[in-house]
């Protein structure tokens, strides 16, 4: 494959405090396009080149850029102004000069958005081997960080057990539904119950192993969730939202039981929908509330990815992924992420650049 002679990007532009602007030809936006020559020369020892293959979208970057954070109170570094957007990807190698690559690898790690990267070895997770009749989007998804997500916050956070009750929240989008399948199809769970945002998300949900979706717009929230239990309380929920839905489940939480705090995608764009007036649920029903970063359980990975694996060989787990193709209009990078805060469609949403 041929070098590039320049790297197109999407650096941040103006670091937002609520709102984010993705269309980069309004003068408030968010991100720019930025490109700057390319020379193999410049590349450093232990570097590699990657072409971006495919682009992962999560609702943890709306933190990455967010003005005013405080370094030292997040898991990884802020995206400063100027600098590329940070994402999760795969790319494949087309120059290298760490004896660990060679051109045609594939590579799993922090690619961002562009259509080229340089990668320091520390940038790189892993290399792919992809298997025969496996996508390559489902190392993003159901082989990837998402279900490595949904593997520990189920299993190693939630220490759910077979026989046991699960509820999770975002139950359509990318981690929630691994986690249905993963509490279901792995563990054992004797009920899943999950939160979606219309009636055609929870028949996704449904399809997927749940036992029942509730749709979160209902007016009967509460009736509906107390009748998917049954009568009893969940040993486990799984929290993708924060705000509302976590208020409610703190009360539908059995006594020592176990919240997941895996996200708050309710507030990323608006901190004051992420309040929780519930938080006496916890001390009065000694509820284990524990926050969740999948990079916790790095030294686990290979674990984690051979049981996904024969999973998802055994037909247990599916990759139910939407690849996004922009052609190579990378103005659409963020525009297409964007649409995790939009109520976008059930699955993991890919960016193919």
């Amino acid at each position: 494959m041929s070098l590039p002679t320049q790297i197109n990007e999407i650096v941040l532009e103006n670091a937002p405090t609520t709102g984010v602007v993705v269309q980069l030809d309004k003068a408030d936006s968010t991100f720019a396009l930025k490109s700057q020559p390319f020379d193999k020369d410049q590349v450093k020892d232990k570097q590699v080149v990657v072409k971006s293959k495919l682009i992962s979208n999560d609702p943890t970057q709306r933190g990455w850029i967010q003005k005013g954070r405080d370094p030292r109170r997040m898991y990884v570094a802020p995206v400063k102004e100027g600098d590329r957007m940070m994402a999760i990807g795969i790319g494949e190698v087309v120059y290298s000069k760490n004896d660990s690559y060679k051109d045609g690898d594939l590579v799993l790690g922090m690619v961002g958005w562009g259509d080229y990267a340089v990668l320091n070895p520390e940038q790189i997770n892993t290399q792919l081997i992809v298997q025969p009749g496996v996508p390559l989007s489902a190392y993003l998804s159901a082989l990837g960080m998402t279900g490595l997500t949904a593997y520990f916050g189920t299993i190693k956070v939630g220490q759910l057990q077979k026989g046991q009750t699960l509820i999770v929240s975002a139950a359509s989008g990318a981690t929630g539904s691994m986690v249905v399948q993963v509490a279901k199809h792995l563990v054992g769970a004797k009920k899943v119950i999950g939160f979606a945002g219309s009636d055609d998300k929870c028949k996704f949900v449904e399809s997927l192993g749940a036992d029942k979706c509730i749709n979160y717009k209902s007016d009967n929230l509460r009736e509906q969730l107390d009748e998917a239990l049954e009568g009893e309380f969940a040993d486990v929920y799984y929290d993708n939202v924060g705000g509302e839905i976590l208020d409610l489940c703190l009360t539908r939480v059995k006594q020592f039981g176990r919240v997941v705090a895996c996200g708050a995608i309710s507030g990323y764009n608006d901190p004051s929908k992420s309040k929780v007036t519930q938080w006496g649920q916890i001390v009065s029903n000694r509820i284990t509330v524990q926050g969740f970063i999948v990079l916790d359980y790095a030294k686990e990975y290979p674990e984690a990815l051979a049981a996904l694996g024969k999973a998802f060989a055994e037909g247990k787990i599916k990759d139910e992924s939407e690849v996004v193709d922009i052609k190579g209009d990378l103005k659409k990078i963020p525009e297409v992420w964007f649409r995790l805060f939009e109520g976008k469609g059930p699955g993991k949403l890919i960016t193919k650049p």
